[in-house]
């Protein structure tokens, strides 16, 4: 097999992808090598190739959201086999030995190694990874819309876990987007009495059929005064600023305000509102292996999928400008097929 993959690559900042091809040398012995066949386009990709969080390292190949086969696997590697069916989503290898990973929560792990990030993604014709980092997929999903559940899926299903959220609580969904309308799914499924938040109020009969039982305009102040002291925990999605001590008033006591979206501007946050009703403000990225598995046996099981549109591979830039233009509805995913 040659070690040469090639892909579609941003050489520089904001610029257009253009093919690439790279030598990725031999195969290391705890890793596996996917063929790729379909891939999500995320908006961290879009953040990533622009290089708005100051992490990215050029040539970047995006893609993090990647579902295809294994064609290799190396030495050390048992527990895969070729011909498997697997997904990669935003990290491809961790320490493997410090307490995060060994507590299972390898994500957190420092020495964490993103998909995109100095190691090339899923934008391309292979990736490769740790054998760990390589999830099985069930069979129960649907293949070619499943990409998104391992990055925009997991960020979402994580907050569920982490902060033991009830089937008696009531859940808050700030943004019905890429995310959101992932976070309505799985709140809906765990058995959570479902608002949502939304500054687009034309999408409220999709939103209910996504699993809302309560849609809020965002942009209405006086309805979301309606719903204060009524929510246990409040997931926000989005990643611009909004009033947070506004929302932080529809908690009840001892209610959370978990941050899942990339805001980049400070977040004043009230003490008063936190200390007067014991309230909790927190925040979580994605998920270690054990977690992203948990979260594909849950999404099969309550046919939990995202809202997807698809784009060829080589009409990547295309599914790029239509992401940037905020006109995805809800998640892209890059088919590979046809000429590359």
């Amino acid at each position: 097999m040659t070690n040469n993959i090639s892909g579609w690559a941003a050489l520089d900042a904001k610029q257009k992808l253009e093919p690439f091809t790279y030598d990725a040398g031999p195969l290391g012995l705890e890793e596996v090598e996917v063929a790729v066949e379909f891939c999500g386009l995320c908006h961290s990709d879009l953040s990533i190739i622009n290089n708005d969080w100051g992490l990215s390292k050029y040539p970047v190949i995006p893609g993090h959201e990647v579902v295809g086969r294994i064609v290799a696997v190396g030495d050390h590697v048992k527990e895969l086999k070729i011909g498997q069916r697997v997904g990669i989503g935003w990290n491809v290898n961790s320490c493997m030995h410090c307490h995060e990973c060994l507590t299972g929560q390898h994500n957190l792990c420092l020495q964490a190694a993103p998909t995109i990030i100095g190691h090339y993604g899923g934008f391309a014709e292979r990736v490769r990874s740790h054998w760990l980092w390589a999830i099985p997929l069930p069979n129960a999903l649907e293949i070619s819309s499943a990409g998104p559940l391992l990055c925009g899926g997991i960020t979402v299903f994580a907050p569920l876990l982490i902060h033991g959220i009830k089937p008696t609580d009531r859940v808050g969904v700030v943004g019905i987007g890429g995310l959101g309308h992932l976070a309505l799914q799985f709140a809906r499924a765990w058995g959570c009495e479902v608002t949502a938040f939304t500054s687009n109020l034309s999408k409220a009969e999709e939103t209910r059929a996504f699993g809302a039982h309560h849609v809020v305009s965002s942009r209405n102040n006086a309805e979301i005064r309606k719903v204060a002291n009524s929510l246990d925990f409040l997931m926000v999605t989005v990643n611009v600023p909004l009033d947070w001590t506004l929302l932080l008033k529809t908690l009840k006591p001892n209610g959370r305000m978990h941050v899942v979206g990339a805001v980049l501007e400070p977040m004043p946050i009230p003490a008063f509102e936190l200390i007067m009703g014991q309230k909790s403000v927190s925040g979580s990225p994605t998920g270690g292996p054990a977690m992203l598995a948990t979260m594909l046996d849950f999404a099969a099981r309550h046919h939990i999928a995202p809202q997807v549109e698809h784009f060829p591979l080589n009409k990547v830039n295309d599914a790029i400008g239509h992401l940037a233009a905020g006109k995805a509805r809800y998640r892209i995913v890059l088919d590979h097929v046809g000429p590359f």
